[in-house]
C-alpha cells in the first residue's frame, strides 16, 4: 500500500468519530451481490457527482450516514464533503477536483472497504 494511504489511514485511526464507522451486514451483502467493481464504479459516480465541483449546494450535507457502503466509507475516511477534503487530504474548496484528485479520494474509500471485508473475514464484525 502506498505510504501515503499508510498515513492517512493512521490519522484516521486517531480519530474517534471517524473510527466509529463500520460496515454492516447488510453493507457486506451489497457488496457480495453487486461486486467490488461496481462498488469502486458507484465510488467515481457519487464522488464525481457530489463532490468534484466547485460549488455544492448542500456542501456538508450531500453524503447521507448510510443506505450505501461508500456513503459509510466516506464519513470514515473524511471524503464526505469538501470541508472535510481540506481538513484532512488539504484539498481546497472552490475549484473542481482533478481527475488525479478523484482517483487518490476513491482509492482511500476502496482500501476502507478492502479494510472491512478484511475485518468481516477475521471474524471482528458486529
Amino acid at each position: 500500500m502506498d505510504k501515503d494511504l499508510q498515513n492517512i489511514f493512521l490519522r484516521l485511526s486517531k480519530s474517534q468519530f471517524r473510527s466509529r464507522f463500520h460496515l454492516q451486514p447488510k453493507d457486506f451483502d451489497y457488496i457480495d451481490k453487486k461486486g467490488i467493481e461496481t462498488i469502486q464504479q458507484h465510488a467515481y459516480d457519487f464522488i464525481n457527482k457530489r463532490l468534484a465541483p466547485a460549488k455544492i449546494i448542500n456542501d456538508g450535507k450531500q453524503t447521507p450516514m448510510r443506505g450505501h457502503p461508500v456513503f459509510i466509507a466516506q464519513h470514515a475516511t473524511a471524503t464526505c464533503c469538501r470541508g472535510c477534503l481540506y481538513k484532512w487530504y488539504h484539498i481546497q474548496k472552490g475549484k473542481d477536483l482533478t481527475s488525479e484528485q478523484v482517483d487518490y479520494i476513491v482509492a482511500v474509500i476502496m482500501e476502507w472497504i478492502k479494510r472491512e471485508l478484511q475485518r468481516k473475514e477475521s471474524g471482528k464484525y458486529v
